[in-house]
């Protein structure tokens, strides 16, 4: 039961490797054509994202659609036949669940070694937005949380499968209570997954059929009135600099260091990639950007004068 929950346990690297921001989490995969769900993080702010399978091959992964609402994210690579968690099948554990948590913590796989596995029980299922304490997370829905501690590098986006082997959730990032530094072993339930995930399929679809589009006079940054920071290294996050008076972008509500993380549902995960998505979209249509403005997410319709 746990080699073949393992098999469907990756290893992801990318960004990351400096102030104590490791470069490396994990991921579950859900589907036998290589669509792997992880947690959104800053591993995920390249170009240039590892993915490396229970059996030691690897693979350059894309990031293809993200949930910042759920804090979730949605990769894929060029694979068949992957064991995988069916999320169709997600199952609840009621509180005292006897679980496995399997991760690569501590980084400590990088190739062809097994996952780690930590054995603990549900201890209670509640709301983040509700009671459980003072954390810096746009998700305000339910977790498991766990007697087992999973808040350790490289643990997140792990799987949580009950001692049948049902996928139950999977492990959530390192989040620490702002009050008193306390941190929260948790895990985002498979149903909460299970909700979330088609709309990320929807996005991948929708971004593959907008590559071969072309438009006469695409949307610009200066037509809105945006001015992003400077894009001084390869992956500069898209926060913006300024906001012109009296346009579009102020009459919407937008403001100086507002991080842009969705153009119609389509993750940017930097200056350049923002642009990039511009060019596909024409200067009269009205575009849905995501914005995060601290630990909130907004949602803000634009369109250039």
């Amino acid at each position: 039961m746990l080699d073949r929950a393992r098999g469907c346990v990756v290893k992801i690297f990318g960004a990351g490797g400096f102030r104590g921001l490791e470069p490396y989490q994990s991921g579950v995969t859900i589907t036998a054509e290589g669509h792997i769900l992880t947690v959104w993080s800053h591993v995920l702010n390249t170009d240039f994202v590892t993915v490396v399978l229970d059996d030691g091959r690897r693979f350059d992964a894309e990031v293809v659609a993200a949930d910042p609402r759920h804090e979730i994210a949605l990769l894929t690579v060029d694979a068949s036949d992957l064991p995988h968690f069916d999320l169709k099948n997600a199952t609840e554990a009621p509180v005292g669940t006897p679980i496995f948590a399997l991760s690569n913590l501590f980084g400590i796989a990088s190739g062809d070694e097994p996952v780690s596995v930590q054995s603990g029980n549900v201890a209670a299922r509640s709301s983040l937005g509700r009671r459980l304490g003072v954390y810096e997370t746009p998700y305000q829905g339910d977790v498991y949380l766990l007697d087992v501690v999973t808040s350790n590098p490289g643990s997140a986006g792990g799987a949580v499968i009950d001692h049948a082997g049902r996928f139950v959730g999977m492990i959530g990032k390192e989040m620490q209570d702002a009050r008193d530094d306390t941190w929260l072993n948790f895990a985002l339930p498979a149903d909460e997954l299970a909700s979330a995930v088609p709309a990320l399929l929807g996005v991948e679809t929708e971004s593959d059929t907008s590559k071969t589009t072309n438009v006469n006079q695409p949307v610009t940054l200066s037509a809105w009135g945006l001015v992003l920071v400077p894009d001084v290294v390869a992956n500069t996050p898209a926060y913006i600099d300024s906001v012109g008076e009296n346009s579009a972008a102020r009459a919407a509500g937008l403001r100086p260091d507002d991080l842009i993380v969705l153009v119609d549902g389509q993750v940017v995960t930097s200056c350049r990639r923002l642009r990039e998505a511009l060019e596909a979209i024409d200067r009269s249509a009205t575009v849905q950007l995501t914005v995060q403005r601290g630990s909130e997410l907004l949602e803000v319709p634009l369109r250039a004068p």
